[in-house]
């Protein structure tokens, strides 16, 4: 097993804020958060090269939020396209039906559909924009060894180099080195006895309008998905039986493909391939003092319903900010909601995706239909640490909630709905009405750590024309709400400061944003203090609760003029 022990001192000098191990998608993510946040990141990677399968394929609507607020969704669905419709092939007849559902509009996203995207191409993707960042991954850098102390951990790899940084996380998949080394147990199963070949290669003559399925008896079912791109590039999955050989040679594929479908499928060109067990596994936890994991390294789930790489860039989105904030000063304790957060998200991920899988052994088209559950924009962290389950609300939204998207009321400017004013490393306050404008314009906040962006949406709550109606329906405004977006685009706070005592210049609101400012920092912390909820500042967002605290003020400001001009970027 890697070591991991406390040395009392550090080692080396530290000099990375973060090291990664593991630098597929999950990994990849969480760099390129990290380093757009201006964080020192390394990040290394024991294969020699940049993983070239499309075995994860599915990019569920939730990751394409990701990915836009990474600047990466338009570059996905140009490198991507839609997942055609099932076709299962009965002798001269082929059945055919959609395996996605389209999210509903009410649902609010930009991206209602499953994006059919290769894991080759979702890691190219994501390596490129790491690079034009100034991070470069450290290839064939395999880690044997990892300590950690109170100042930091140091990372040993292979070659003698030693990696010293403040934080290690490892997305470094289901064998993971990180997770070894903090002695942190992996609970689950593999079935041995359950086994697919699976197959990138180029098939002359099969059409690309259907995912085809060809199924037999005894277990043995072949089917061949389309990629996206040139070249008329296939994943092929077989599904072979306890005993059968898993020769994965081009000549003994082309004959067993040959034996189970004919003629019509012969792969030629292969890049990739491999055999697959269901893995199905979780975490005992995710955090051991400076050792955090992330992705499979934490979960491990059949490929049924395209749920594991999309949990796992999801984990990092959420991880990112909330190192930037300790790594700023906040109380490491916020790194403890990290985990209380998402390992629900990936239990519940397990038990639906081993659900589908039992569904997909049987090839029928009612095991083979995936819905809204799959989308992944039902996800919320109401009831967490960060989301008491007390606090304020708006007719729709809770704190934890996923913040939908909407139409801005104008087109004036760059902005054109809510997420492109959420795209990018802050959180952002949102002001309906005129009080919450005075209360969002006079909100203290600090100078380090995660940034606040503020936007006056509405100066009133009463809609006048169609697209602010749509807007105030879509976020539950009925009266006079300040929400509070977290950088991972959920709802971090909701306020109401005209239920706070405010005054019609705005005086009881400044006050009150001057109170969240002083706020103890353990208030935010899963470790306890004083909850949103009973604290004298309800109805403002609060700062310190996300591990910042910003300085007290000693004067009020005169208020400024709301019916002309927004509040201060």
């Amino acid at each position: 097993m890697p070591e991991s022990n406390d040395t009392g001192r550090a080692e080396t000098p530290v000099d990375a804020a973060v090291t990664v191990i593991g630098a597929g998608p999950v990994g990849l993510a969480l760099t390129l958060d990290l380093a757009r946040r201006g964080l020192a990141v390394r990040l290394v990677e024991r294969d020699a090269r940049r993983f070239e399968g499309s075995r994860a394929k599915g990019i569920q609507p939730r990751t394409l939020e990701v990915l836009d607020d990474l600047g990466l969704a338009d570059a996905a669905r140009a490198a991507g396209g839609a997942y055609p419709p099932m076709g299962l092939h009965l002798g001269p007849f082929t059945k055919a039906w959609r395996m996605h559902a389209t999210a509903p509009e009410t649902i609010g996203t930009p991206y209602p559909d499953v994006l059919l995207l290769p894991q080759y191409a979702t890691t190219a993707l994501l390596h490129d924009a790491v690079e034009r960042l100034g991070v470069h991954v450290d290839f064939g850098a395999r880690a044997v060894g990892i300590t950690q102390d109170e100042q930091g951990c140091t990372v040993r790899l292979e070659d003698g180099r030693l990696l010293r940084s403040r934080y290690v996380v490892g997305a470094d998949g289901g064998s993971s080195t990180v997770r070894r080394a903090a002695g942190i147990a992996f609970e689950g199963s593999t079935d041995e006895t359950d086994r697919t070949i699976l197959v990138d290669a180029r098939v002359d003559g099969l059409s690309r309008d259907h995912w085809h399925i060809w199924p037999r008896p005894r277990g043995r079912s072949v089917a061949a998905c389309p990629l996206p791109g040139p070249g008329n590039r296939f994943q092929i999955m077989i599904r072979i039986r306890p005993g059968d050989p898993a020769d994965l040679t081009a000549t003994a594929l082309t004959a067993l493909l040959r034996r189970r479908v004919g003629p019509s499928l012969t792969p030629r060109d292969i890049s990739w391939s491999s055999v697959f067990r269901p893995n199905i596994r979780l975490a005992e936890r995710y955090r051991d003092r400076r050792l955090l994991l992330c992705g499979d390294a934490a979960h491990v789930h059949t490929p049924a319903g395209a749920q594991g790489l999309n949990t796992g860039v999801q984990d990092a989105h959420n991880l990112g900010w909330k190192l930037q904030q300790v790594l700023a000063g906040a109380d490491d304790a916020l790194l403890d909601s990290y985990e209380h957060e998402r390992r629900p998200v990936a239990a519940q991920v397990l038990g639906r995706s081993t659900e589908l899988y039992e569904g997909l052994r049987r090839t029928r088209p009612g095991g083979l239909t995936r819905g809204p559950d799959e989308h992944q924009l039902g996800i919320s962290y109401f009831g967490g640490p960060l989301a008491p389950a007390g606090a304020p609300r708006t007719a729709t939204l809770r704190c934890g909630d996923r913040a939908p998207d909407a139409a801005l009321p104008e087109d004036t400017g760059p902005a054109r709905r809510l997420f492109d004013l959420y795209r990018g490393p802050h959180f952002t306050a949102l002001a309906f009405g005129a009080r919450a404008a005075v209360a969002v314009d006079r909100l203290d906040w600090p100078r380090t750590g995660v940034p606040l962006r503020r936007h006056t949406v509405l100066t009133h709550t009463t809609p006048r024309t169609p697209r602010e109606a749509a807007l105030l329906t879509a976020y539950g405004i009925t009266e006079d709400t300040v929400l509070l977006i977290r950088p991972d685009g959920y709802v971090g706070h909701i306020g109401h400061p005209a239920r706070t005592g405010d005054t019609a210049d705005g005086r009881g609101a400044s006050h009150e944003c001057a109170g969240a400012a002083r706020s103890a920092e353990s208030a935010a912390t899963p470790a306890g203090g004083v909850s949103p909820v009973q604290s004298p500042v309800n109805g403002l967002p609060t700062p310190d609760r996300y591990g910042v605290t910003a300085p007290p003020k000693s004067v009020v400001h005169p208020v400024r003029d709301q019916d002309g001009g927004d509040p201060a970027p």
